[in-house]
């Protein structure tokens, strides 16, 4: 989990950890790509992380959960997207009655 405040690494019930990284997305991710191997790697968080791994365009396809609540002027998610992107495409749309699942897919 990428962090501005080290923590030590928490394991979970059923063998999941979570290892907090406190040095940027670039270390972050090297750190996640070499636990998975070949498989994909997942990255969650809010606006501003997904914004700095789109402006390094690091993102191949993104789900976005939009859930209707007042949270203040919120943050972009998207802002900036198209600085290392032809610009993103919706895939698939799934609405239900808590939230609505958006999924891009990034073209290079």
């Amino acid at each position: 989990m990428l962090t501005h405040r080290p923590r030590p690494t928490l394991v979970r019930e059923g063998g999941i950890t979570f290892t907090f990284v406190t040095g940027g997305i670039h270390s972050a991710l090297d750190q996640a790509k070499a636990v998975p191997g070949d498989r994909n790697v997942d990255i969650a968080g809010g606006a501003e992380t997904v914004r700095q791994y789109l402006r390094e365009g690091l993102v191949d396809e993104l789900q976005l959960h939009v859930v209707p609540a007042l949270l203040g002027a919120g943050l972009r998610p998207l802002r900036g997207a198209e600085c290392r992107t032809e610009g993103p495409g919706v895939r698939w749309v799934v609405e239900t009655p808590l939230a609505t699942h958006l999924n891009y897919r990034f073209v290079r």
